[in-house]
Order: C-alpha cells, then sequence, then structure tokens
C-alpha cells in the first residue's frame, strides 16, 4: 500500500521546505520532487502564515535556522507550542555542529547537514521523520480518550505497569472517580451537556496528575482513574481537588464520589489497587453524608469473604448446603386464621462459617449473576414440596418464591419454570413468583412484558415489598400481579404509630382498587394481626403464627393445620 500511494502523485505527502536561499530550496526540492509534492516559504514568517491558513497541513517541514524576519528557532518554538502544528515532524537545515543538540531539544525530529549529503541519504532521512510522526499521531489518537484527552483504560494500565517497572515498584495509590446518576443527567439536559461535564472533569483530572505526577484515565462512561505516586498527605489533598472539580463543572446538581486506595506495602499489582479503590467507590452509592472513602481493613474483610463465598456456591448447590425453608402464610378474612401457602426461604449452612443468613450473599450473589444459580435450585426445592405434599396429603399447597431482577431478563425464564413445573408433575399456578415493587420501576415496560407472558402461563404474582419501590398510582392500574406484599417496614410500626396504621389502609385501599388481595408480612403480635384484619387485610405471615421452618418441621404444622381443618386456598 506505501508503494502505491508514492508511484501515484495525487497521493504524494508533502513536504515544506523553508529557506531565505532560493538556489537552496530548488536544489533540496528536486531531490524530493519525485517522491514528495514540495511547497516552499522564503523565511519564517510566511511558512507560519502558510501553516495556520491552509490545509491540510504537510507531512513535514525542512526548516534552515538562519533567515530573516522569523528565523528558524523561533518557527521550531512556535510549531512546539501550537497543539495542532505540533504534530509536524521538523528537521532543521544547519551547517554548524554547535546547533544540532539545541535543535533536537527544542523538539526537532532530525537535522540535514549543509553541504547537502547525497539525495538517497536526505531521502532516507525525510521517509524516516514522517513514519515516526505519522506512528506516533496513530499511537496518540488510539491510546487517548478523544472526549477528555486523558489515556484510555487499555493504554492507562499498560503505562501504569510500565511506570512500576521503571520505577521498581515505587508506592502508587489509587483513586476511582465516578459521578453520581450521570445518565440521568444525560437524559435531563443532553448529551452535549454531559459531554461538557466530563470534559471539565477530565481537564481537572489532568491538572491534578501534572502535579502530583503519575497517570490518568477515562475507564468507563463516567468513571475516571488516578494513579499517582503514594503521599500521605492524600486525606488533605482530595478535598481541595473535589473544590477544583466543583469550581470546574459550576454546577451544584452534579456531584462525584472517590474511591481511594493508599499503598500499604502490600505490593498489590495495579489491576488490585483499582479494584479495591473501586470497592471504596461503590461503598458511596447513595451516600449523602461524604464524597470519598479509603478502601481500609474492614471493606478488605468483607472483600475476602464475598470472594469465599462466590467460589464456594457451586460446591454449596451440588452438597445441598442450601437450606430451603418455609414461612407458612395465613388467610384472616374468615372467622379463624387458616393456612392458605408458605414462602419459600434460603439459608446456607456453610461447613465453616454455619449458618449465613441471606442478607450476606444474596447480595454478592444478584452483582455477579449466580443468584440465578440459586434461585433455581431454590425453584427446584420448593416444587419438590409442593408434589410431596400433594403425594401424601392429597392437596397442593403453594409456595411462593423469589425471582430475582437478574432471572427476570432471562429470555428462558418462562421455559424453565414450566420445565420444574412439569419435572415435578405441579400446575404453574402452585408456584407464586415473588417479584420485588422496585424491579418495574427499573425496566418498566420489559419487566411487564415477562410478567404477562408468566401469567399466560399461569404462574400466578405476587409483588413484594409494595411500598418500597416508589410505583405510581396510574402504573398500578396495569401491572399484571396477582397479589400485593406490603413491605415490613409499615407492619412493624402498624400498633404504635396511627400514621403507619393509616398509610396501611390506604395501600389495602389501593388493593381493593386493582382487585388483588394483601400480603403483610413481619406481623408478629396479636395486636398486629387484629388490626390488619381490621384494615381489611387478606393474608399475613410472620412469628405471630410461625418462624421460617425447616422442611420437616413444616411438614409437621401442615400435617396439623390439615387435621385440624386450618387449610384453605383460594
Amino acid at each position: 500500500m506505501k508503494e502505491l500511494l508514492e508511484r501515484n502523485k495525487g497521493l504524494h505527502r508533502t513536504v515544506m521546505i523553508v529557506d531565505d536561499e532560493f538556489i537552496e530550496r530548488e536544489i533540496l526540492g528536486a531531490m524530493l520532487s519525485d517522491q514528495y509534492a514540495v511547497n516552499y516559504a522564503e523565511n519564517g514568517a510566511v511558512a507560519l502564515d502558510c501553516l495556520r491558513k491552509n490545509k491540510p497541513l504537510p507531512s513535514l517541514v525542512i526548516l534552515d535556522l538562519h533567515m530573516p524576519e522569523l528565523d528558524g528557532y523561533s518557527l521550531l518554538k512556535l510549531i512546539r507550542a501550537d497543539s495542532e502544528l505540533r504534530r509536524i515532524p521538523v528537521i532543521v537545515l544547519t551547517a554548524e555542529k554547535g546547533s544540532e543538540v539545541e535543535c533536537l531539544q527544542l523538539g526537532a525530529a532530525d537535522f540535514i547537514s549543509k553541504p547537502y549529503e547525497a539525495p538517497e541519504i536526505i531521502l532516507a532521512r525525510v521517509s524516516h521523520s514522517i513514519e515516526l510522526a505519522e506512528n506516533s499521531v496513530i499511537i496518540h489518537e488510539t491510546e487517548r480518550d478523544e472526549l477528555t484527552g486523558l489515556f484510555n483504560k487499555e493504554f492507562f494500565f499498560e503505562y501504569g505497569k510500565r511506570l512500576d517497572l521503571q520505577n521498581h515498584n515505587m508506592p502508587m495509590d489509587a483513586a476511582v472517580v465516578d459521578i453520581n446518576r450521570f445518565h440521568i443527567v444525560n437524559e435531563l439536559y443532553g448529551k452535549a451537556y454531559g459531554d461538557l461535564i466530563l470534559k471539565r472533569i477530565g481537564n481537572s483530572i489532568h491538572s491534578f496528575v501534572q502535579r502530583t505526577g503519575g497517570l490518568a484515565c477515562r475507564a468507563g462512561s463516567n468513571t475516571f482513574y488516578i494513579y499517582i505516586p503514594h503521599d500521605t498527605g492524600l486525606n488533605d489533598q482530595i478535598p481541595e481537588f473535589l473544590s477544583e472539580i466543583e469550581e470546574s463543572i459550576d454546577d451544584p446538581k452534579i456531584t462525584l464520589r472517590i474511591g481511594l486506595y493508599s499503598d500499604d506495602g502490600s505490593g498489590l499489582d495495579m489491576e488490585r489497587r483499582f479494584d479495591r479503590s473501586g470497592l471504596a467507590c461503590r461503598k458511596l452509592r447513595n451516600s449523602y453524608s461524604t464524597c470519598f472513602e479509603f478502601y481500609n481493613a474492614e471493606l478488605h474483610s468483607k472483600e475476602l469473604h464475598a470472594e469465599r463465598l462466590i467460589n464456594d456456591m457451586d460446591r454449596a448447590i451440588a452438597e445441598k448446603q442450601f437450606k430451603v425453608y418455609y414461612q407458612p402464610k395465613y388467610c384472616i378474612t374468615g372467622e379463624k386464621p387458616v393456612l392458605t401457602s408458605a414462602e419459600a426461604l434460603v439459608r446456607w449452612l456453610h461447613p465453616e462459617f454455619g449458618m449465613i443468613s441471606p442478607g450476606e450473599f444474596i447480595s454478592i450473589f444478584e452483582k455477579n449473576g449466580l443468584i440465578q444459580k440459586l434461585d433455581r435450585f431454590v425453584w427446584n426445592e420448593a416444587a419438590a414440596q409442593i408434589r410431596r405434599f400433594k403425594d401424601e396429603f392429597g392437596v397442593y399447597i403453594p409456595i411462593s418464591v423469589n425471582v430475582s431482577r437478574v432471572d427476570i431478563f432471562n429470555p428462558l425464564l418462562a421455559e424453565i419454570l414450566i420445565d420444574i413445573s412439569k419435572t415435578n408433575g405441579i400446575p404453574t399456578e402452585k408456584l407464586l413468583l415473588e417479584i420485588t415493587e422496585s424491579a418495574y420501576t427499573d425496566n418498566a415496560e420489559q419487566i411487564i412484558d415477562t410478567v404477562h407472558s408468566l401469567r399466560d402461563k399461569g404462574f400466578r404474582i405476587e409483588m413484594d415489598d409494595f411500598g418500597s419501590g416508589y410505583s405510581s398510582l396510574n402504573m398500578l392500574t396495569s401491572l399484571p400481579i396477582d397479589a400485593l406484599k406490603l413491605d415490613r417496614a409499615f407492619t412493624c410500626n402498624i400498633c404504635s404509630d396511627s400514621k403507619a396504621s393509616r398509610l396501611v389502609g390506604i395501600m389495602i385501599e389501593i388493593s381493593r382498587l386493582i382487585e388483588v388481595p394483601v400480603i403483610a408480612e413481619g406481623v408478629e403480635t396479636k395486636d398486629q394481626m387484629e388490626l390488619l384484619k381490621e384494615l381489611g387485610c387478606d393474608i399475613i405471615q410472620g412469628y405471630y403464627f410461625s418462624r421460617p421452618l425447616p422442611s420437616d418441621d413444616y411438614e409437621d404444622l401442615v400435617k396439623t393445620e390439615l387435621k385440624e381443618n386450618r387449610y384453605a386456598y383460594n
């Protein structure tokens, strides 16, 4: 391709020769004209005017040092100071040996001695300088984020590793800078305004790195990484840095969070440092008390524990370390409460850590997608339990199972649930599906379509944690659900707080409006149960009737309830 370009005169690269001696210009031009398009300028002032006015820019400038009006030294300095012109390689013409070093220090790519060397030597020098400059431009354009001018993530880590090696792994700190709710900024004010904010933050980060040393990059759409020499005073520098950014942004609606890893001498590689500063940054989500956080021993311990749980999960499922507990639900609309169904709740009996509550592992598995494996395990266990009761007692007692947000976006969700129902020989309506209210507000259209599909196949849907996800009343009228389950936060104060009881009453009225029953969880006292019944609640679950039970204990309870005719399912 290169040879083809050079044979095609219309695609020749352009060389500008700047020399006040006409004969010198012509001699040099004659040497180059077979391979390059040649422009001429009789002094530095004329050359500078041409460079600024004429486009495209030449591929190379050959510059004499001694000229009237504007000499070669001055023009070279101006070219190197200009953000656009500085990419043009410059070869200086000189007969003075002492000037060569000075010109190279000023940024010249090479030099040609006077009197001129053999034409093939001059052509080689010109070709080599152009090739190096073009390669440098390509590298610069690919290594930098186009919007902010900071490194992109790949080059950032490559240069960072080289920096560590060249400086014998000197102590380095890592910082992750994130913009809170940046997607909302783009939606409300447009992408152009969002890009402006990113540029301003990028400029502030660039200034900070210039002062402190090190490197910075744009690591994501609204995330930046900073890698700087370790400083024990970083705790004092960060507030000043944040103030600089806020002043640059000049918009109080834009807020940042910064996670920091301060080198502790443990010799972590660069990626692990940013994993840890990223963990500290994520901890600040939805925090309004502070905007920067250092990675510390507590976070380290939690990280190790989380990693251990992730690594142990597959083995735990294979060995059935996960135990499904069942908390009965009772219908209270009649004269006496009667068993109506149960909720499946998972616990982890870990061989080393003992019984682990869901609060420790559910959120970890949701973040990395492993929750789908766990959910499928629970669904199978619950369906098998329903089948066993049908075989033993002759009745189906439904069980509700949790469907996480990750599950909902699985296009095979309906097929998986139908297969579980068929394998265990139970009707689909006996496996009740709990979906949190907040899931509906995340991506309402897609989730509603998924839920419609599940209901069309016979599954019944319970909206879990109702009252915590901020659904609009208008949205509720169109949601495909079969029951509303009140968030336990509304139940705990219902007897002691009149506002709480009135609020529960309003939510029950809403359920009447959309014609679905209400389930209240977390009911622990008789007074709570009676007040909920008075307000019109249909079903309750909680310690007042039963704690979550292992399978054998749940079976004993069902046996007792059936014997005393306290079972009804509508």
